[in-house]
């Protein structure tokens, strides 16, 4: 059996083509929603799957799209697993939150009322959401059980970046965490949840602002343990989109916030800190130079450790 080697890519790195199928088809939804939340923000109240009356938060939630529109697209590109694993789980996770938001506020969506085009943005949103997060689990499960070597870590992370995402990942997930619980604890009033929310939101609506600020807190956490920025450049971009498309729809729906309300300054500066952390990952993942002299990447911290293949199994009576 061939061994992969520093010189040979492991063969268990190639990106199988259902995990392609469910890229594609994530990328075709998401350009969707972008269209409708982002194009046109003002119809969400009556065309989009639940009626979404505030135009900054279709807007938020098609910024959100767009970056996993482009977080698709890009994945797409790519040729090794390792490169895209983040990623995949990154959606695989957004789309079980969702799930079960939209199974608790099934009551919300426009399954049986509303105009032809907001039932059929309904019944495409379900079905999207019953589908992806099964897939999803099954393609990370079985990209990894082809996987053979793990490899060190070829371009570290700085430790300034461990540390940013560290600190950002640590406050996604806990403002994640309480935007869905305060939308499981409201169902059929259609009330302002999670107080410390810049704008005025509704359960349904928390609950998926909730499932993106929770996924990009995961998507952290494992970039601070894969700590390769070789792999995680489809991360940086996505990071970087993500913030910077979140600002614009701040400064577009300024006069809807309240400039006074210290929660509103404290949003801005996680964006600025986002876009700020995105684009020193994507230059660090493009640029941290490689020692091809030792077959080594060289560090931006310092010397790294060099790329070490499995051990050969040993053979009795080999010398």
């Amino acid at each position: 059996m061939d061994l992969p080697t520093p010189e040979g890519p492991d063969p268990g790195e190639r990106v199988l083509a259902g995990t392609r199928w469910l890229l594609s088809a994530f990328a075709v939804f998401t350009l969707l929603a972008v269209v409708s939340l982002l194009g046109f923000p003002g119809r969400a109240r009556e065309d989009f799957a639940w009626s979404i009356g505030s135009e900054l938060t279709a807007a938020f939630l098609g910024a959100g799209f767009a970056a996993g529109l482009v977080l698709s697209l890009l994945s797409l590109r790519q040729e090794r697993w390792s490169s895209i694993r983040t990623p995949v789980l990154t959606v695989t996770v957004y789309a079980t939150l969702v799930l079960t938001a939209s199974l608790i506020h099934t009551h919300r969506l426009h399954l049986t009322d509303g105009g032809a085009l907001a039932r059929f943005a309904a019944w495409l949103w379900l079905a999207v959401y019953l589908v992806v997060p099964v897939v999803g689990i099954v393609v990370v499960l079985r990209q990894d059980d082809r996987r053979t070597w793990l490899s060190e870590g070829r371009r570290p992370m700085p430790a300034v970046l461990v540390a940013v995402l560290a600190v950002q990942g640590a406050v996604m997930l806990a403002a994640g965490a309480v935007l869905v619980l305060s939308g499981l604890t409201v169902h059929h009033m259609v009330m302002s949840v999670a107080g410390f929310w810049p704008w005025e939101i509704t359960p349904l609506s928390a609950m998926v602002i909730g499932a993106w600020l929770i996924a990009f807190g995961v998507a952290a956490a494992l970039a601070i343990g894969q700590r390769d920025m070789d792999d995680l450049l489809v991360s940086a971009v996505t990071y970087t989109v993500f913030g910077a498309l979140e600002l614009v729809v701040l400064v577009r729906y300024r006069s809807e916030l309240d400039a006074a309300d210290p929660w509103v300054w404290a949003y801005v500066a996680v964006l600025v800190s986002v876009v700020g952390a995105g684009g020193y990952g994507w230059w660090a993942a493009l640029h941290v130079p490689v020692d091809v002299s030792v077959g080594r990447y060289a560090g931006a911290d310092g010397p790294a450790e060099p790329l070490r293949p499995p051990a050969l199994p040993h053979r009795p009576g080999a010398g």
